[in-house]
C-alpha cells in the first residue's frame, strides 16, 4: 500500500483498535508504519515536481501551456509528464480562444474613428467594451463591460458562461438614452462585428468605431480595467479556484467600489461617481 494512506487510515482508526491491530489488518508491519510517520511530512521527488509545476503555472497565471512550462522548469523534464501533471490537477492554459469569424455569419467592420483619443468632454460621448475570461469558478465565465471614457466608470456589466451574441447585447441594452453622436468603440470580435449587434447600435443612434486587428493599446481603457480587476481581487488574494457564485460576487463587489470609492490619480484624487457628479454641478 502507498505509505501516506497507511498513515492516514491507522491515524483515522487508531480511536477504534490498537495501532498494531490495524496494521495487521493492512498487511503492513508497525516498524513500517512508524517510519512511514515519521517521513510523512517530507516530500516526495514527484510531490516537489509537481509542486513546481503548479508554481509556475499560477506564476504566469495560467497562460502558458504544458510546453512552455516544460521549457522554464529549469530542469531535464518531458513535456508528457508536464501535460499530465497539469491536467491532473486542472491547470491546464486559461487564456481564452482567438475569436473566429463564423462561417457564412456577416462581419460588419468599422474604421478605428477613436484613433486611441481616450478623452472626452462629457458623459456618454465615447465609451469603450471588451470581454474578458473569468477562469476562477467551477466552470469558465465571462465579463462583457462598457466603460465610459469620461470618467472611467463602468456603466453597464454582464457575467455569463458563453461568449456570444446575446451575451454582448445584454451588456449594450443596459446604457440609458444616450447623447447624439456618442462613439462606442470595442476590437473586431466576431460578436460586435455581428449583424445583429450592429443593428442594436443603429438603433440606439451610436457610432460605431473598432481597433485595428491584433491591436489592444486601441482599447486599452477598458483592458486596464480588466486587469485591475483581476489584479486587485482574485490574483491579490491568491484565489485561483472557487464557486461561479463566489466569482460574481467578487467581480460586482468590485465594479461597485471601482466606480463609487476608488479614486484615479487623473480625477483629482476622486472615484468615477464622484467626478460624474461633481461635474454635473
Amino acid at each position: 500500500m502507498v505509505p501516506k494512506v497507511v498513515v492516514q487510515l491507522v491515524d483515522e482508526l487508531k480511536g477504534m483498535m490498537t495501532i498494531g491491530e490495524i496494521c495487521d489488518h493492512l498487511g503492513v508491519g508497525r516498524s513500517s508504519y512508524y517510519r512511514w510517520k515519521k517521513n510523512n511530512n517530507v516530500e516526495t521527488d514527484k510531490e516537489v515536481r509537481d509542486k513546481k509545476i503548479g508554481e509556475l503555472c499560477k506564476l504566469h497565471r495560467f497562460r502558458y501551456g504544458y510546453r512552455k512550462i516544460m521549457s522554464i522548469y529549469g530542469e531535464a523534464i518531458s513535456k508528457n509528464t508536464v501535460q499530465k501533471v497539469m491536467q491532473k490537477h486542472g491547470w491546464q492554459c486559461r487564456v481564452k480562444e482567438k475569436k473566429r469569424k463564423r462561417t457564412g455569419q456577416p462581419a460588419y467592420i468599422t474604421p478605428n474613428i477613436l484613433n486611441r483619443d481616450f478623452t472626452a468632454e462629457a458623459p456618454f460621448e465615447k465609451l469603450v467594451t471588451d470581454i474578458t475570461y473569468l477562469p476562477f469558478g467551477q466552470s469558465m465565465m465571462y465579463l462583457s463591460s462598457i466603460l465610459d471614457v469620461f470618467n472611467g466608470e463602468i456603466v453597464a456589466q454582464t457575467i455569463g458562461y458563453t461568449q456570444d451574441t446575446a451575451f454582448v447585447l445584454d451588456t449594450l441594452n443596459q446604457l440609458p438614452k444616450l447623447p447624439e453622436g456618442c462613439i462606442l468603440h470595442s476590437d473586431q470580435g466576431s460578436v460586435y462585428t455581428s449583424y445583429a449587434y450592429q443593428e442594436a447600435v443603429k438603433e440606439k443612434g451610436i457610432i460605431m468605431s473598432m481597433s485595428r486587428k491584433g491591436t489592444p493599446a486601441d482599447n486599452s481603457p477598458i483592458e486596464t480595467f480588466h486587469s485591475s480587476l483581476k489584479s486587485e481581487t482574485f490574483y491579490l488574494d491568491g484565489i485561483y479556484r472557487t464557486t461561479n457564485a463566489h466569482v460574481i460576487q467578487i467581480v460586482e463587489n468590485y465594479i461597485n467600489y471601482y466606480n463609487n470609492i476608488r479614486i484615479q490619480t487623473k480625477l483629482n484624487s476622486q472615484s468615477p461617481v464622484e467626478y460624474r457628479q461633481l461635474a454635473a454641478m
